[in-house]
């Protein structure tokens, strides 16, 4: 092979891997969001340890989520008066506003449909966690051994944290943070969960590249 040829080859062969289409992965969760100013903002903590006071909102929201920088938000007002107004302050309780989305047909595990999006009052204890607070006003709640929130009122039936390959990036996607998933789905759909070349496709280029740029240098010293 010489080394004209060489040079065409891994001119192709880059082309193709600039060209390959990206495979995202994303998982199919509950996202945990803090009300603040009237938005949302993406919770620091899992709800387990999170201690919203007397007059916070929380928000939880299930969706396919590939990327943190687009999370899925609630799509209601992350308003506190909207839900406890008719709720009167009580000696030694705090109320917090809790709104619950449950995403979109898409988002839904087969065979499952969401239910309406709700947000109700729960006047819990002050020193109550946001973990809490939903399960008083939102149950069965189901969690894994790991302590990630799988199901809110018992939506999903099955199913938590769980990879889905071919997950869409936008505005509705968000990968799992530490306040959501404590361990992460190592799903082998031959993608990097990034919407990059999987490696796979990576290390067969190279080896390619590398077997054309051997027979190149072999025929050289055959020649010599």
């Amino acid at each position: 092979m010489r080394g004209g040829a060489v040079a065409a080859l891994v001119a192709v062969l880059l082309v193709l891997l600039g060209t390959a289409p990206a495979q995202a992965a994303g998982y199919r969760y509950w996202s945990f969001w803090q009300g603040s100013g009237g938005q949302w903002a993406y919770a620091t903590q899992g709800p387990g340890t999170a201690r919203p006071g007397d007059g916070d909102v929380i928000g939880f929201r299930f969706a396919v989520s590939a990327d943190s920088s687009d999370a899925a938000k609630p799509r209601a007002a992350a308003g506190f008066e909207a839900v406890c107004d008719s709720t009167p302050a009580k000696d030694g309780a705090k109320r917090v506003a809790v709104v619950l989305d449950f995403g979109t047909p898409a988002d839904a595990p087969d065979g499952e449909t969401p239910p309406a999006a709700r947000s109700a009052c729960a006047q819990v204890g002050e020193d109550t966690t946001a973990g809490e607070a939903l399960a008083a006003v939102a149950k069965p709640l189901r969690y894994d051994s790991s302590a990630l929130l799988c199901a809110i009122a018992g939506y999903p039936r099955t199913g938590c944290g769980e990879q889905v390959s071919g997950a869409k990036k936008g505005a509705e996607s968000a990968r799992p943070s530490a306040a959501d998933k404590s361990g992460g789905s190592d799903g082998n759909d031959g993608g990097s969960g990034d919407g990059v070349p999987s490696a796979g496709l990576i290390g067969g280029v190279a080896a390619v590249v590398v077997l054309g740029a051997a027979a190149f240098w072999q025929a050289r010293r055959r020649r010599g």
